[in-house]
């Protein structure tokens, strides 16, 4: 029997049942397929957990890693809360890139500390005026933010290029690369805050930066969901006409949001050169933009999600390199497979379960009513 009109499922339903469900058809999918290459999925999964949170700089890679999904995922959920589709999470992460380095080669050698917070604001800056363009075609002249979001992905990369083969390019150098950041300009890792305080760690590459996007997961509840701002930004994403009709600059609102998704995709080079490499690098990105769009899916786009998400996917990458070493048979492509349909559950595929689910409350409303 069909259902009569959409079903609303209760919170935790929709917010964990439904992403576990996703979680669960990816790792059935990934161990059909190390089944057929004569390994024991139980194994892998167990060899995966434990690479992931085992031991000490194991979960210091995964938050490593968990940081770049925070920054790429609010930024993707900031914008499909107001009605865009933002894909050029990857682009802005390279400017953002670039403004930070900019930032810090102005006064790394003077003021570190200042160079510091200035390239945590030139990161946020440089992402969010690239993606002002796409947006203000978007709003202004009707352009398709995918297509246009799209391509200045590939003009980020250009620039980026340019940039790193020519007036940032290390002296004497010849890979895409700028030259290193000044001593002291950096992030500090989170195991030298916490042996200071007395709490053993392994060295890891973990750093300040979590602790920034955690700062920024908060900001962005805060914003979505205790602000008007963030009302109007959430109704202009429901229906753009109801939202004009209330008075809200639905226009304005999509230049604003998708700033502010710029601006939060751009802070990811924090983590990557101010935290670990400590240089601009030309493929420093590795496709954390577009991962983002998975894990804010994943994370029902709510900043809660995102984090436990963004972890999870930390987990993947960190525990998936662990399983590549551990089972020979096991290739780096596998782990990308994997990974792959992580994503493909978690974001093309996401409301594959969401029909029996519904059903099933539906049918556990009838028989509770009866």
């Amino acid at each position: 029997m069909a259902l009569q009109g959409s079903q609303k499922l209760p919170f935790w339903a929709d917010a964990v049942l439904l992403p576990f469900l996703n979680l669960l058809a990816a790792f059935a999918v990934s161990g059909l397929v190390i089944l057929l290459l004569g390994e024991d999925p139980l194994e892998a999964l167990s060899i995966m957990f434990e690479g992931a949170f085992g031991y000490d700089e194991a979960i210091g890679y995964t938050f490593y890693y968990a940081t770049n999904f925070i920054f790429t995922g609010l930024a993707v959920a900031v914008a499909f809360h107001a009605g865009q589709f933002n894909i050029g999470g990857e682009g802005q992460a390279m400017i953002g890139g670039v403004g930070l380095t900019l930032a810090v080669f102005a006064f790394g050698t003077t003021a570190p500390l200042l160079a510091v917070l200035l390239a945590v604001a030139g990161a946020a800056v440089f992402g969010a005026v690239w993606a002002y363009v796409p947006a203000y075609l978007q709003a202004k002249r009707g352009s398709h933010i995918v297509i246009t979001t799209i391509m200045f992905n590939f003009i980020a990369s250009a620039v980026l290029a340019y940039l790193l083969v020519g007036p940032l390019q290390r002296p004497g150098g010849q890979m895409p690369e700028s030259a290193d950041f000044p001593d002291g300009v950096r992030l500090t890792h989170l195991h030298e805050i916490l042996n200071t305080v007395g709490i053993g760690f392994e060295e890891s590459p973990m750093n300040v930066s979590l602790l920034i996007a955690l700062i920024c997961a908060f900001g962005v509840w805060f914003l979505l969901y205790r602000t008007r701002f963030g009302y109007e930004l959430r109704v202009s994403g429901a229906n753009q006409n109801t939202a004009a009709f209330a008075g809200i600059n639905v226009p304005r609102m999509t230049i604003y949001a998708m700033m502010l998704s710029g601006a939060l995709a751009g802070m990811m080079g924090l983590n990557e050169l101010l935290g670990e490499q400590l240089r601009l690098l030309g493929n420093f990105t590795l496709g954390y933009g577009f991962v983002g769009i998975a894990v804010a899916f994943m994370g029902r786009n709510h900043p809660v999600g995102i984090v436990l998400a963004a972890v999870l996917f930390g987990a993947l990458y960190q525990g998936g390199a662990e399983l590549a070493f551990e089972m020979p048979a096991i290739s780096r492509d596998l782990i990308v497979l994997v990974q792959g349909l992580v994503i493909l559950f978690a974001g093309a595929m996401e409301h594959m379960f969401r029909t029996p689910v519904e059903r099933f409350f539906h049918m556990l409303s009838i028989k509770r009513a009866d």
